[in-house]
């Protein structure tokens, strides 16, 4: 199978309950023409790659090295912890 026939999926994971859900769903789903990675976060070019991506929190999925819509955009959002009352006295 050439390159250009292959699917790329990387499911980014801190081996957590979550993670290893997002995984089963992923290697259920994974067609023959998939390859599917799983990278661990505690890694540091692992690390750097999910923050090129803008990953935010994990599990997250990537596929062809862009972020999959159901990930992007989540993760802690200062403004809406603060409207929560973060940092404020009770």
């Amino acid at each position: 199978m050439t390159m250009s026939n292959t699917r790329k999926i990387d499911v980014f994971s801190a081996e957590c309950p979550a993670c290893y859900k997002a995984i089963e769903l992923v290697n259920n789903l994974a067609c023959p023409s998939c390859e599917v990675r799983v990278l661990q976060m505690h890694e540091p070019d692992v690390a750097r790659q999910a923050e090129r991506l803008g990953i935010r929190t994990v599990p997250a999925i990537a596929i062809d090295g862009k972020l999959a819509s159901c990930c992007e955009g989540r993760g802690p959002d200062e403004a809406l912890l603060r409207s929560d009352g973060l940092g404020r006295s009770v």
